[in-house]
């Protein structure tokens, strides 16, 4: 994907608020989901020291009830940081670069983009994180499909935010230490 696309995809992206109140039937219950994320004050910290700009595309479907889980987390930890330029697509309205982060043959939601200062493809993550696909995994395939010796926490809700954090943490690392852009920034 070329960083002129990812550019313009990026503009035509909505914050939070405007993405959910395109859809006034379910945003009450986005809204209410992102009020009800709590940062730890470790997990603030971090994310307002970061160093690179990161815009970010989260492509979602306001239907979807993962993406009703997940994106209000992703929201509030964009909203933890200044550096962090968080946009929503609505998937099925951005087929065009839905199809290009296929996630297993499907277009799937939610999948965030991350973005570098100058809108190169810097990493991707879709649908859920791991504690969530454990989870699934186990009332889904059942034991005949051995897990690693995994426990799911009994706040699934917790796993999964700082899952989502770890991912901000990666591309972070990523563009710190890119030579390129530490040549740029002199550091």
């Amino acid at each position: 994907m070329k960083a002129e696309f990812l550019k313009a995809k990026h503009a035509e992206g909505l914050g939070f608020d405007a993405y959910i109140a395109t859809d006034p039937n379910r945003a009450a219950n986005w809204q209410s989901k992102r009020d009800a994320v709590s940062l730890e004050n470790s997990q603030r910290e971090y994310l307002g020291g970061l160093i690179r700009r990161m815009p970010v595309i989260c492509l979602s479907g306001i239907w979807c009830g993962d993406c009703a889980i997940q994106c209000p987390m992703i929201a509030a930890i964009a909203d933890a940081s200044p550096l962090i330029d968080l946009v929503f697509l609505d998937r099925d309205e951005h087929a065009d670069l839905s199809n290009e982060v296929r996630i297993a043959g499907g277009n799937r939601v939610p999948t965030v983009i991350w973005l570098s200062e100058e809108f190169e493809f810097v990493h991707l993550l879709g649908d859920r994180t791991l504690s969530r696909y454990r989870r699934m995994a186990a009332t889904q395939i059942g034991p005949s499909c051995p897990l690693p010796s995994f426990t799911p926490p009994e706040d699934e809700n917790v796993a999964v935010l700082a899952e989502w954090i770890a991912e901000f943490e990666r591309v972070q690392l990523i563009l710190r230490l890119s030579p390129r852009l530490r040549k740029l920034h002199g550091d």
